[in-house]
């Protein structure tokens, strides 16, 4: 057989020899199909564990209400009852043994995360109270004349 026919067929058996032994060399021994129940059957049988043992996040209203009940009904009654109290505060991971993981959120850039006003009449955003941020007391922090835990000016 000629070299130019040998030599390419040479360098593409190689290269299949080092990419099956790469694969061995790096994929998990408990990575394969391990029942009906994960996304294309496969997934490494170890990582199930160390899902359970991951310190979880985000932990819900309830957790907030076992110390702050009265913040917690204060929300329920207002427009903001549909939002985790994460979703302003951060998550609760290491609260309240380390009270500092949950700092007061303030600024005016939160708020707008939601009620800055965007052009989509189509959109469920349209049905939420928007601001012009640039005419809206610019320069002012919304929690100067709102309670984001009851946000209705009526109610300050």
């Amino acid at each position: 057989m000629k070299s130019h026919v040998f030599r390419p067929i040479v360098v593409v058996i190689i290269a299949f020899v080092l990419l099956v032994v790469a694969r061995q060399l790096m994929v998990p021994k408990d990575f394969g199909v391990h029942g009906e129940s994960f996304t294309f059957g496969y997934h490494r049988l170890s990582n199930i564990d160390e899902w359970k043992n991951y310190k979880t996040k985000y932990r819900g209203k309830e957790y907030c209400r076992e110390c702050h009940e009265e913040k917690v009904e204060e929300n329920l009654a207002s427009p903001h009852n549909v939002l985790e109290c994460e979703n302003c505060h951060g998550p609760a991971v290491d609260h309240p043994e380390d009270p500092e993981t949950l700092p007061i959120e303030t600024s005016r850039l939160l708020c707008q995360r939601c009620h800055a006003f965007l052009p989509y009449p189509q959109s469920n955003r349209a049905l939420m109270p928007a601001i012009e941020p640039e005419s809206h007391n610019p320069g002012m922090n919304c929690v100067e004349c709102h309670n984001p835990h009851h946000p209705n000016l009526e109610d300050m």
